[in-house]
């Protein structure tokens, strides 16, 4: 309800970025990667429990992306607009971010939000649209060298040298997602193969031997940054490799991370999950509550394991480990 009768702008379409406490708007900017999100829920929400209204607002929002953010010309979706629709000079997500007009981080979340939608609504433009992700992922996001690049201009030009581990091994999971959701086999083998490179260049490269997965590296080197849904992601990435490959290395990485992340991350005393830890394994205290952090990466992670790892089959071989 809050989505749909507070955060659904009834006039242009969309979704406002945030509102006030009494429910006004505070910030009006069409971010595309929040309009997915909210795409997301609601198609969710309809798989979980029937709920027609969700899907129809999930659709709703589906068009208002189709509709003002899809480059017809160059392919992939613009980041932000005012709450009209039209340009706007900010079009960052947060301020860590390069102010640039398409970006890895907003294709991977509505990469996402098309997968789930596709599996309620059967729409051929969605299914066209989701296709045509993939392939913007394999022409023009996914470099040579196994690595998510992750800011670029309209023309898919990136001057940027960032690696992000925990978005690399998440955008893995994910793709196969939304190739079994097509269930193209042509795609499906291509985006096996891709998932699995990409996942043993982002172990080799950012898993520390302690069993922390680093949060990225720049011109600059490793960031000091020891934050907790990369090692959510990773998880959920080595479990999708093990279950593409068969190979145990893959299983085993996930229960090392897991064991230190349930050691230094999840705060036993208190509840939930500390957001940043020291290069000691000590927690960093700051809010476990805030724009930026929720309980998306580790309760998706705890959803994605009780489904992968429910077969009795599974199970059995899991617990003979």
């Amino acid at each position: 309800r809050l989505i749909i009768d507070w955060f659904y702008d009834k006039e242009y379409g969309g979704t406002f970025w945030a509102l006030d406490a009494d429910l006004s708007p505070v910030d009006t900017k069409k971010q595309i990667y929040a309009i997915a999100f909210a795409i997301y829920g609601l198609a969710e929400l309809h798989r979980a429990c029937g709920d027609s209204e969700a899907l129809e607002y999930a659709v709703k929002l589906f068009h208002s992306i189709e509709d003002h953010s899809f480059d017809s010309a160059q392919d992939g979706y613009f980041e932000a607009f005012t709450r009209d629709w039209k340009p706007i000079e900010d079009m960052r997500l947060s301020d860590k971010d390069a102010n640039e007009s398409k970006t890895m981080n907003t294709h991977l979340h509505v990469l996402e939000a098309y997968t789930c939608l596709f599996r309620v609504w059967k729409d051929p433009l969605l299914e066209s649209r989701l296709r045509g992700l993939i392939m913007v992922f394999e022409k023009y996001i996914l470099g040579t060298d196994g690595h998510l690049r992750l800011f670029f201009d309209d023309s898919w030009n990136c001057g940027y040298d960032i690696v992000s581990y925990g978005h690399d091994i998440e955008a893995a999971w994910l793709m196969c997602e939304a190739a079994d959701a097509i269930a193209d086999e042509d795609i499906i083998a291509k985006v096996y193969a891709q998932a699995i490179e990409m996942t043993d260049t982002a172990l080799a490269e950012g898993l520390n031997e302690d069993g922390i997965m680093l949060y990225e590296k720049s011109e600059e080197g490793y960031s000091k940054k020891l934050s907790w849904w990369p090692q959510c992601e990773a998880i959920v990435g080595c479990i999708n490799a093990w279950q593409l490959t068969g190979d145990r290395k893959y299983f085993d990485t996930a229960v090392k991370i897991w064991d230190f992340t349930k050691t230094h991350f999840v705060d036993n005393e208190n509840g939930g999950w500390f957001k940043r830890i020291r290069k000691d394994g000590t927690p960093v205290h700051e809010p476990k509550g805030n724009t930026w952090n929720c309980p998306y990466h580790n309760s998706r992670l705890g959803f994605e394991l009780i489904h992968r790892l429910a077969h009795p089959a599974v199970h059995t071989e899991v617990m003979a480990w």
